[in-house]
């Protein structure tokens, strides 16, 4: 019993890393953590399904195209601003646009910079 609990526990807090079920700036955190990890493929596990589908190029997984991307630090969270299902996180060094799915706050954009009275423009997007 003591042994099934100890596995169910390692399965959840394994689960718990790719998607943050409860605060958007808690996932912008993770993604860049798992950037400055060097673990491409945590961060696009993190990634809204679209958005990973749409990063890679020819022949290229989404772990290869965050690598070539390589995205500036994250840094600390500067601001979060939530809009129902969507979310703005600024971190020292980078702003992050996610949505809450079913499964958690998921990363839609990063690597935006503002552009004035213009949308930002973003490294990675759906």
């Amino acid at each position: 019993m003591r042994m099934a609990l100890t596995v169910l526990v390692m399965a959840l807090t394994t689960v718990g890393c790719a998607v943050d079920t409860v605060s958007p700036a808690r996932a912008a955190e993770r993604f860049h953590a798992a950037l400055s990890a060097h673990q491409e493929g945590a961060a696009c596990a993190m990634l809204a399904r679209k958005t990973a589908d749409k990063l890679p190029g020819p022949g290229q997984s989404c772990a290869d195209a965050l690598r070539e991307l390589r995205l500036g630090p994250g840094g600390q969270v500067t601001s979060v601003a939530v809009w129902g299902e969507d979310a703005q996180v600024r971190l020292a060094g980078d702003t992050l646009f996610l949505h809450r799915f079913s499964d958690g706050w998921r990363i839609r954009a990063a690597g935006c910079e503002p552009m004035g009275d213009l949308p930002y423009d973003c490294e990675v997007e759906d």
